[in-house]
């Protein structure tokens, strides 16, 4: 049987698993991820030209720790990062030990050959970006070494036909210089793949007719959080179902400053059936007293969706949910031994008594992609370019107890923080960008006067997909304008700090 012209990842738990599939697709190959417990019959039925195991935070020698059935991958080539590296090494008869200690962060390897290395210049030392602990001690047989740390422990090893190969270190993440070029390797020259897959009309036309067949003749209510993802979700879906097609915009309060005036604005310029609902005494009602995050997370979504079927009852009724859930929400919400980072609320939230099924068009996209999907269907460039907002809005950056006073406080300090960027012309340059408010007054001192105020958190950072992130070297001249005028013109607060935490360790948002 004929393969397929795809990639298939298998995840194992790791966080980065989402990104191996966006750099695939970026060389042109669809790529499709799918749980290392899923079933068998779904995997055989992937029928793919490669199959790349991804890392996770188990060992292979724990008990129940992700692993595959040997028959099913045992005719197609293999691609093991970190864990999988591991993995494959214990299914082909190899020795896996504890290391004596951790490898993370940046390292160097010296590369003793191989197919994966060949499209890397002839650089006998490259620069990676490792994490594990595991290592490799013995090969199976009928394999060989293709790379080794500077300590000496195995980095990379192939099968002797080169069909099975394997990477101790992580060549998806940007911190491996020459990553690309190591996956081009195996796409190409190990898996005979064709750089065919775009990102386009087609794709946007495959699925309208998926959410057509899918919809029938039901009627949709769409939750529009006046983010990139949910505008995206509704204009593909008002493309499938028409005027069946009903958005509520809810605004519980947590939005940035007029933040909600202009986001009816744009739908009405887009031409959606938008119904703005003012919900702000109610969130902060069910919000009162809590501050443990995830407890915040698991009220604002399932509120949502109470609100969202009020509505939808309140129109005739609804047979469907659409969601703006992307990729990343999905993989952070934690699956399959991968750790829970933080549940996102349109993924974590859901109540399982909804009476509606539920459409998520942009799951299996990154924020990027979704973004040309946007600009192929027309919505606006100012709106495509919008920093990432999350759903809780202000509610995950107000640590602490949400009260209305302590919200319009982050909302004036953030208005100032985004003017000065733009004032800079750095907006475009930053993935995202935004304030933090503190549970933590500290004293100062202003007009001879001691005061006990609060505290602001600048956050500033670089990604390609919010899966790992840099944080960004604002001017220093900027940085002191947005600290003089927060401290004179929101009067509760007397001090400001900069957060220069990449991600990992951090996640980008506070909560």
């Amino acid at each position: 049987m004929k393969r397929e012209n795809k990639i298939l990842i298998i995840d194992c738990g790791s966080q980065y698993t989402q990104l191996i599939a966006r750099r695939v697709r970026e060389l042109g190959v669809y790529s499709e991820i799918l749980f290392w417990d899923s079933p068998s019959e779904k995997i055989a039925a992937s029928n793919p030209m490669g199959i790349i195991i991804s890392g996770g935070p188990r060992s292979v020698l724990d008990k129940d720790a992700p692993s595959l059935p040997k028959e099913l991958i045992s005719d197609v080539p293999l691609l093991g990062i970190c864990y999988g590296m591991q993995l494959l090494a214990h299914m082909f008869g190899g020795t896996v030990e504890r290391g004596e200690k951790a490898e993370y962060g940046r390292a160097f390897v010296d590369v003793q050959g191989g197919r994966l290395f060949t499209r890397c210049g002839g650089d006998k030392k490259l620069e990676v970006w490792m994490s594990h602990w595991d290592e490799v001690k013995k090969l199976p047989e009928g394999f060989r070494v293709t790379a080794r740390s500077e300590s000496g422990a195995m980095a990379g090893f192939e099968s002797e036909d080169g069909r099975v190969c394997a990477l101790q270190f992580h060549p998806e993440v940007a911190h491996t210089p020459r990553g690309q070029d190591i996956l081009s390797a195996f796409l190409f020259d190990v898996c005979g793949c064709s750089a065919d897959w775009t990102l386009g009309m087609e794709w946007i036309e495959q699925e309208i007719e998926k959410i057509r067949t899918k919809v029938g003749g039901g009627r949709v209510i769409c939750g529009l959080s006046g983010g990139v993802d949910s505008t995206v979700s509704a204009v593909i879906t008002q493309r499938a179902v028409g005027d069946r097609l009903y958005c509520i915009f809810v605004d519980h309060g947590m939005m940035r400053k007029d933040e909600g005036k202009q986001v009816m604005e744009t739908y009405r310029s887009l031409n959606l059936n938008v119904r703005y609902v003012d919900a702000e005494a109610r969130f902060l009602k069910a919000l009162e007293g809590v501050t443990e995050p995830e407890r915040k997370r698991k009220i604002i979504g399932e509120l949502f969706i109470r609100i969202f079927e009020e509505e939808a009852r309140s129109v005739g009724g609804s047979d469907w949910l659409l969601q703006g859930t992307i990729y990343p929400d999905v993989v952070e919400s934690g699956h399959s031994g991968g750790g829970v980072i933080k549940s996102h609320h349109n993924v974590g939230g859901l109540p399982k008594d909804m009476k509606m099924g539920l459409l998520e068009p942009l799951r299996d996209l990154f924020k990027d992609e979704v973004r040309r999907v946007g600009a192929a269907l027309g919505v606006p460039k100012h709106f495509i370019g919008r920093h990432p907002f999350p759903g809780p809005g202000l509610g995950v950056r107000c640590l602490g107890e949400l009260k209305k006073e302590r919200l319009d406080i982050l909302r004036e300090a953030d208005a100032i923080f985004i003017e000065e960027i733009r004032r800079f012309g750095l907006y475009d340059d930053i993935w995202q960008a935004f304030c933090a408010l503190l549970p933590v007054r500290s004293v100062g001192v202003v007009g001879d006067v001691r005061t006990y105020g609060e505290t602001v958190v600048l956050r500033a950072v670089s990604s390609l997909d919010a899966m790992t992130a840099e944080w960004v070297r604002l001017p220093y001249e900027l940085l002191d304008n947005v600290s003089r005028r927060i401290c004179n013109e929101v009067p509760q607060v007397n001090r400001v700090v900069l957060d220069i935490t990449g991600k990992p360790p951090a996640t980008i948002e506070w909560e």
